[in-house]
């Protein structure tokens, strides 16, 4: 791509082209509350909503206006999704809570559903099924296992595609196989993250956008917040800021990588080439360590394409230039398709790579999303909550997690080390497409 040509690439979301989020009224920072909540994404709001209407006085606070972090962000993918496989999971954690993750994921996306729907949030929904590609062979094989896993044991309508079936879900030559699952759809992420703002801002939490909070200290029965707007004391405190924690808390710090997740979108392609290229309209990723993701855009019109951006600093137009090389890659017919928008978001990253909820004295902290933030944010606030309400049987999770995550060694909150991982999966990924290209 050209420099002239990646100039004329919006760098802000795609989402935020037609989403406006709710004004919110600056409001006078109570020096006590039953609850402060850090963060105003998907989890906070979860949160902050449950907790209000059981009748606590809570207040909610983001170093930035709400809308401008990752859960307006990312893909409007709601997959649910965890990295380990159930094998790996039973052997960290035991075959009870492994089935416990996998089961709780079904109820998590069914409880998004639900919410959506009472609460009249208009974003676009629809229950369009997701395509895993396979590429080889093995990965075949290990997405078929997947599928008879989701079908015997979830009771989620899920199959294998064999070859000569894969151009019913995607319009490549790059997948030889790949699985379908029924269970997961796609949506648009700044609308929900605005319907949730204004139910929010419709209880009696308090919301106060454009204020950072500093620190906290634990003290008897409760917890002393400092913030840019002076001192709160509260009963219990709920950090949710997931892949946009700083220095606020670096013990939490020091157990999260925030790694940018970057989009391209395509423009306006037509009715045809839609058709010929995504013919079901459904969620799509593949197996490679890179973890690609696309999907059309709601209204059916373009396609975007997500990846993990090896980059740390700056907003270079490399990777750009990489995902449209990948999608040109999946879609030789787009190598000279012009883009409109390409940005980045952060998630966060951990050494155990699942969701969790986890405890230290009046702190309780949601986060560790790992990427699949859409589904597990909005449910572990929810959990989150509950715990604070002392809620036995609401509250119970099988990622509620103590201890904590371990630190990340000779890391700090700088992310040195991310340009060599994604080298070493992209050497990986590599390595795969080469015995692709002999066969």
């Amino acid at each position: 791509m050209s420099s002239s040509a990646h100039s004329s690439v919006q760098s802000t979301p795609f989402w935020w082209d037609d989403c406006d989020f709710p004004s919110l009224p600056i409001k006078p920072v109570s020096t006590t509350c039953d609850v402060v909540i850090v963060g105003g994404g998907y989890t906070g709001l979860s949160a902050a909503i449950e907790l209000a209407r059981a009748g606590r006085h809570v207040q909610l606070f983001d170093r930035q206006p709400l809308g401008k972090a990752a859960s307006s962000r990312n893909g409007g993918m709601a997959s649910g999704s965890i990295r380990p496989g159930r094998r790996e999971l039973i052997k960290r954690f035991g075959e009870e809570r492994a089935n416990g993750i996998l089961l709780e994921g079904k109820a998590a996306r069914e409880d998004l559903w639900r919410f959506m729907k009472e609460e009249k949030i208009d974003c676009d929904f629809f229950l369009s099924g997701l395509f895993d590609g396979a590429m080889t062979p093995e990965e075949a094989d290990d997405l078929r296992r997947h599928a008879d896993l989701l079908h015997r044991t979830l009771g989620i309508e899920a199959f294998a595609v064999e070859r000569a079936d894969v151009r019913r879900y995607i319009g490549t030559d790059l997948y030889i196989g790949g699985l379908v699952r029924k269970d997961i759809g796609g949506l648009h992420p700044a609308k929900l993250l605005a319907g949730m703002i204004r139910i929010a801002a419709s209880t009696n939490a308090v919301i106060h956008e454009n204020t950072a909070v500093l620190g906290s200290t634990e003290e008897a029965n409760g917890v002393r917040v400092r913030t840019e707007r002076g001192e709160v004391f509260a009963k219990n405190v709920l950090i949710c800021t997931d892949g946009y924690t700083d220095g606020f808390d670096p013990w939490l710090r020091r157990r999260l990588v925030p790694v940018r997740s970057r989009i391209i979108a395509t423009e306006r392609l037509s009715k045809e080439v839609m058709d010929r290229l995504m013919p079901a309209r459904m969620m799509h990723g593949d197996m490679r360590k890179l973890s690609y993701y696309y999907r059309a855009s709601p209204d059916g019109s373009r396609i975007l394409f997500g990846g993990r951006d090896g980059t740390t600093e700056g907003d270079p137009s490399a990777p750009t230039v990489h995902l449209r090389a990948e999608l040109a890659r999946l879609f030789p017919e787009l190598a000279g398709v012009g883009l409109t928008h390409s940005w980045f978001g952060y998630v966060a990253m951990h050494r155990d790579m699942v969701p969790r909820i986890f405890s230290t004295g009046n702190t309780i902290y949601a986060t560790g999303y790992c990427g699949s933030g859409i589904v597990w944010a909005r449910w572990l606030g929810k959990k989150a909550a509950f715990k604070v309400l002392g809620d036995t049987e609401q509250a119970r999770s099988a990622f509620d997690f103590d201890p904590a995550p371990k630190a990340i060694p000779f890391y700090s909150g700088r992310p040195w080390f991310i340009p060599m991982v994604y080298s070493m999966y992209e050497r990986h990924d590599n390595k795969t497409l080469r015995r692709i290209n002999r066969r």
